[in-house]
């Protein structure tokens, strides 16, 4: 198993008004990776969009602790927010947030394709599920076609910050499950048979949301 940049990330879900998608974008890129990539102990940015449907945007922010994510330096930004953080934050729809620790990790780098699976555990079954998702992520991590996958789980509650009050309450972040690759195919095989729904809900869980992403930008610190 590959050591992931941390032991920790931050999952964001959202779609963002049409007539500013070109402006988000811009800023995300050009200010606010590089602002959040400036704050110790954020390892690394990636920013995928939708193939089809949505949410548009999928965001994974790697940090090298969970704790860095509630400390003094992220919550400075988070409450004092830029001029065009502030602007933007009145476009955003439908925000789903979450702090999770990164419970499995397998494989090296990102492919261009992502399956992105929401789950919630039914309660008790916790450990089944994970004794039966890890060993199988770690497999799959070096299929033909796949290039890494995270289970990721929640740990601590996203505060209510300026930001967040900007742009409204999010809504939580259930379990996350992410298989990236450089084949679309191959990944959409997996998501039909190993990782479908059934096979979820076999071992207690429910699928929240699916959905099939490609990579639009990643940043390091």
């Amino acid at each position: 198993m590959k050591t992931p940049r941390g032991n920790g990330a931050m999952i964001l879900y959202y779609d963002i008004a049409p007539e500013a998608i070109g402006d988000h974008d811009d800023w995300h890129t050009h200010e606010h990776f590089p602002e959040r990539l400036s704050i110790p102990g954020f390892r690394r940015a990636s920013r995928w969009t939708a193939v089809a449907g949505n949410p548009r945007y999928l965001v994974m922010y790697e940090v090298s602790e969970v704790r860095v994510l509630s400390d003094g330096p992220y919550l400075e930004r988070l409450n004092n927010p830029t001029p065009w953080t502030s602007r933007m934050m009145a476009n955003f729809r439908g925000m789903v947030r979450g702090f999770c620790s990164v419970v499995s990790h397998s494989g090296a780098g990102f492919g261009q394709a992502l399956l992105s699976i929401r789950y919630a555990p039914a309660s008790g079954r916790e450990t089944e599920l994970r004794e039966w998702l890890t060993p199988m992520l770690s497999g799959l991590a070096s299929r033909p076609g796949v290039a890494s996958s995270f289970m990721l789980e929640p740990a601590a509650q996203p505060p209510m910050t300026k930001e967040q009050g900007l742009r409204g309450k999010d809504a939580d972040l259930p379990c996350v499950l992410l298989l990236t690759g450089y084949d679309a195919k191959s990944l959409a095989q997996i998501g039909k048979a190993q990782l479908s729904t059934a096979q979820f809900e076999k071992r207690g869980a429910s699928v929240v949301a699916r959905g099939d992403y490609q990579l639009h930008l990643v940043q390091t610190e």
